[in-house]
């Protein structure tokens, strides 16, 4: 068990926008990062990383938090492999405390299973490197590909001994459960209990997800043995998906990222080639038809694929199909074709890295031009095979998302094939509108979302409120008034029926929202008190005085004896309130980090609200947005007086139902009136009409 000094290091020292920028591209926005969600295929940047608060926010999915919980969530590790991944990062020494055999029976079958997986990466490697048949056989054979010892290392190339249960065996005396390595794929078990090797004498690729965690196994027969498949991979399993795995990702996404560009290759020993000669922003499909998922890999890093591909012609038209997935995914296509009878692997090794690099560069094609060449040879002047080719990269367009880039595809295509735009500009349209027919006749694969209230904020110099205060205000007025007209309509016009706005639950929220963004402010605060003027009449005088904002709350919400209604807000104020009177100021780490995860998410749902609007940039569209830090002695003002408003009123709803109590009835409306007197008062400090 990772002891509690080693987790605080790790949270102290790992920076959420370097942990975080391995994954997802981010680009600087204000004193924030944002970028596409790296959850959901979209468009336009929802995903926002704080650095000064030391969290994020993907604003697709809702799901939020710190380092820590973007591993878990995005590389679906462990808490203590979060820890342990951000402790080999930053190079922090693990301590651990000893574990009971309660809590080593606790580790779940995943974690199992990636440990056996590491496990085996190890042993294939160190038998390819320290024995004799390793060395004589598995080492030789990279050798003769012409792999260097850095390449090796790189990629943990190994060697799986020719003898049916060597590596089980092994594997079972160091105390690995059989469960294990039978779930990886790693040992076959046959009825009766017999087990073996899965790749017995094969060489071993291994396959790693986008942090570097063994998922499965490629493993290469060296033998002419027909029977058996050249090429075999680890079995579908609960960590391991061929069709959402890129081989070479782990070792690719930082030049990815940096080159802003990515090669696709189809195999293993194609990606290492590339990567030798310096082509390192390479991956490969493994054999497999390109996916959706995989495509979406690489957008995370890149929008740009440069697809590479053999020189065959049939492998061509087999392959060629793949570019329509990318181009759907909103990708930028490019394409490399190699002379006949080479591929990436074989070209590279005749080439210098100069050169090859230079290839690359004069031959890479937009995806028409290529398609046009490829399918022209084969329709050759027979006019009812052009007119399939014409359709075919038409239908290709009309795969793209993005309307300007179709219209340039559509030019292009007509210039090459010599063909009217206006024809061609027909075909599109038509097969967008059978698409759109089709999709509506299909169920919706994604949720549909009811928002609840916007966000949008106002033009300042037309007198508007700080932007949260318009949706707070329509919430509300749904609260109070019963509906908006747009719902109200959508009611009567049979739409789902409205769930009822909880209004304490949202001033509650609105509290602990202040006191987590603003709670050490220091602000000027107004206060009215008592006193006699001259002739001893009663006069109110206005005082003003300097407090944080975290204790003028506090000791509001004290005079009034207020305790939240909401068990969730209760705890947050809880942890909130013994920071107050312990320390002088509020430190949020641990909120954020908190082992309670329903508090860590909700505080960092608060504290990225207003991240939100750096996505939407109003700056650049002239739109003046108020500063809540100019306004706070007022939002702490109104947050109180509405929460006391609220409480009054649910009194009130109270008192009521005594009033039908006859022994009760005259002492209830005199509470009632008196009651009423109070929120009255509040509405005319809110500035609002009763």
């Amino acid at each position: 068990m990772i002891s509690r000094e080693t987790i605080d290091r790790v949270f102290e020292t790992a920076r959420v926008e370097e942990v975080i920028g391995e994954f997802v591209t981010l680009k600087k926005s204000g004193s924030s990062f944002k970028g596409l969600s790296p959850f959901v295929d979209e468009k336009s940047p929802s995903f926002m990383v704080s650095p000064v608060k030391g969290i994020w926010k993907d604003f697709s999915t809702g799901k939020g938090g710190n380092a820590i919980s973007f591993l878990m969530e995005h590389e679906h590790y462990s808490y203590p492999e979060a820890i342990r991944y951000l402790a080999d990062k930053y190079n922090i020494a693990i301590e651990e405390t000893e574990q009971t055999d309660e809590q080593k029976e606790a580790a779940d079958e995943r974690e199992s299973m990636y440990l056996v997986s590491k496990y085996a990466q190890d042993y294939f490697h160190n038998t390819m490197l320290n024995t004799q048949k390793g060395k004589a056989i598995g080492l030789s054979y990279f050798k003769e590909r012409g792999f260097t010892n850095e390449m090796i290392e790189t990629f943990q190339l190994g060697y799986c001994l020719d003898d049916w249960t060597a590596f089980t065996d092994t594997a079972l005396k160091n105390g690995y459960d059989l469960q294990y390595l039978e779930s990886t794929g790693l040992t076959i078990v046959k009825e009766g209990g017999k087990q073996f090797d899965r790749f017995k004498g094969r060489v071993m690729f291994p396959i790693h997800s986008m942090s570097g965690r063994v998922l499965g196994f490629g493993g290469r027969i060296l033998t002419s043995d027909k029977k058996a498949a050249k090429y075999l991979n680890s079995p579908e399993s609960d960590i391991y998906h061929k069709s959402k795995i890129l081989y070479g990702l782990y070792q690719a996404k930082k030049t990815i990222s940096k080159e802003d560009n990515c090669y696709l290759v189809e195999g293993y020993t194609d990606v290492i080639s590339m990567y030798q000669k310096g082509i390192t922003n390479v991956v490969a499909s493994s054999g497999t038809a390109l996916t959706p998922d995989q495509i979406r890999l690489v957008k995370r890093l890149t929008p740009n694929m440069t697809v590479l591909f053999d020189g065959d012609a049939a492998g061509l038209r087999a392959s060629v199909r793949g570019i329509d997935l990318i181009l759907e995914q909103g990708m930028n296509v490019k394409v490399v074709t190699f002379p006949d009878g080479d591929d990436p692997d074989s070209f590279s090794k005749k080439k210098s890295t100069e050169e090859l690099k230079e290839y690359l560069e004069n031959n890479q094609q937009d995806f028409i031009s290529f398609k046009v060449s490829l399918l022209l040879e084969e329709a050759k002047n027979d006019p009812i095979k052009k007119a399939g080719l014409i359709r075919d990269i038409v239908m290709s367009i009309s795969k793209i998302p993005d309307s300007i880039k179709q219209e340039v595809y559509i030019q292009e295509c007509a210039r090459l094939m010599d063909i009217s735009e206006t024809v061609l500009f027909n075909e599109l349209a038509q097969m967008l509108d059978k698409q759109a027919r089709d999709a509506e006749r299909k169920p919706s694969a994604r949720p549909r979302m009811t928002i609840a209230s916007s966000n949008k904020p106002t033009n300042s110099s037309s007198g508007g409120d700080v932007p949260d205060d318009a949706a707070f205000k329509e919430m509300m007025m749904a609260q109070e008034g019963g509906m908006s007209a747009s719902k109200a309509k959508q009611a009567k016009q049979g739409g789902p029926a409205l769930k009822k706005i909880n209004t304490l639950d949202l001033y509650e929220r609105e509290i602990i929202k202040i006191l987590l963004l603003y709670g050490n402010h220091e602000v000027t605060f107004i206060d009215w008190v008592e006193d006699h003027d001259d002739r001893g009449k009663v006069i109110m005088v206005k005082e003003e005085f300097v407090n944080t904002v975290a204790n003028e709350l506090y000791l509001q919400l004290q005079d009034d004896e207020i305790e939240f209604s909401n068990p969730l807000f209760q705890k947050i104020y809880k942890e909130l309130s013994h920071q107050i009177n312990q320390e002088e100021k509020l430190v949020l780490d641990h909120l954020t980090s908190h082992q309670d995860q329903e508090i860590a998410s909700e505080v960092t749902n608060i504290l990225m609200d207003d991240e939100h609007y750096t996505l939407s940039d109003w700056e650049s569209k002239e739109i003046e947005v108020t500063q809540k830090t100019d306004v706070l002695q007022k939002l702490v003002q109104d947050a109180i007086l509405n929460l006391r408003r609220v409480l009054i009123e649910l009194k009130v709803k109270e008192l009521m139902q005594e009033v039908g109590v006859e022994e009760k009835r005259v002492e209830a409306l005199q509470d009632v009136m008196n009651y009423t007197q109070l929120k009255t008062l509040l509405y005319e400090k809110l500035h609002r009409v009763l």
